[in-house]
Formats: C-alpha cells, sequence, structure tokens
C-alpha cells in the first residue's frame, strides 16, 4: 500500500502542487497543502475505488484541504488576519505591465466566484476533462461543462 502512495506522490505530486498553487497563489501553502492531500490519500487509501483517476481523487482532496484552510483563515481577526493576507499593492514592474491583456484577464479571473474560478483553472491549466473536474466537485460533467461556459461568459 505504502509503494502506491509512493508511486502516486512520483506521477501526480508536481501536479497536485500546481493545482494547489492556482488555488492559493503561494507556493509555502501549495507545499504544505500538497503535503496534507498526500497524508490524507495514505489515511484514506482503502477508500479510493478507482472510479475516478488517481490525479481527480488527489485534486479532491487537496480542494478539500483548500477550503479547510480557507476555513482557519477566516477564524483568524484583528492583526492575525492581517498577518495572513498577503499584500495586494502592485509591485513597480506589475504596475507597469497592468495595461497588459494577460494580466487584466487573471485578474479577472481571480475576481470570479471560488467555484468558478477553480473550474476555470483546473480546464486552463491543468486540462483536466469536464468529467475529471466535475468529479473534482462531486458534480456531473455537465454541471462542469455548464458552469464553465457561465464563467466563460462573464470573462468576456
Amino acid at each position: 500500500m505504502s509503494s502506491d502512495m509512493e508511486q502516486y506522490y512520483r506521477e501526480n505530486g508536481r501536479k497536485v502542487f500546481l493545482y494547489l498553487m492556482t488555488l492559493c497563489g503561494d507556493a509555502d501553502t501549495a507545499g504544505e497543502l500538497t503535503q496534507e492531500t498526500f497524508y490524507r490519500a495514505l489515511r484514506s487509501i482503502k477508500k479510493y475505488n478507482g472510479e475516478s483517476s488517481v490525479y481527480t481523487w488527489l485534486c479532491g482532496i487537496a480542494r478539500n484541504a483548500w477550503l479547510e484552510e480557507l476555513r482557519k483563515r477566516k477564524k483568524h481577526t484583528g492583526e492575525e488576519l492581517s498577518e495572513l493576507i498577503e499584500d495586494t499593492s502592485p509591485r513597480p514592474d506589475e504596475a507597469a505591465e497592468s495595461s497588459d491583456g494577460r494580466l487584466r484577464l487573471l485578474k479577472r479571473i481571480h475576481d470570479l466566484p471560488e467555484t468558478e474560478k477553480e473550474i476555470i483553472l483546473l480546464r486552463a491549466t491543468q486540462e483536466l476533462s469536464f468529467r475529471e473536474i466535475g468529479e473534482i466537485f462531486g458534480k456531473t460533467e455537465n454541471w462542469a461543462r455548464v458552469t464553465y461556459y457561465r464563467a466563460k461568459q462573464k470573462l468576456m
């Protein structure tokens, strides 16, 4: 069982890390959540039934770990909260590039509701199918298609 998890990590560790980077935008947090994802996967490997790909299963675990992290962050108040929130003021080089269409698009994606943002990023950066995206969210392939289409319409 342990050798299976090692293989899963070798094959999917980097992809899970990149998925978490799209969610949180912070390498340290993504690294910690990647470790947490594989820890949780190891603890629940007997529950993996093979209905989805290993990567999809791991992304579901990673997403739940991220949502739990967000809930923890929301519990913090005052000074603690300000320490957790990243400085969002533009750097000088970002300000100079702000007219670039790509940066505008990324900002617009970032401003989408969390679910829509995740679906757009999963599709664009991880190149997941709508079936895989639906599985991550515990929904249907059609739900993923419709939600992706609606999010894309908002971006246009």
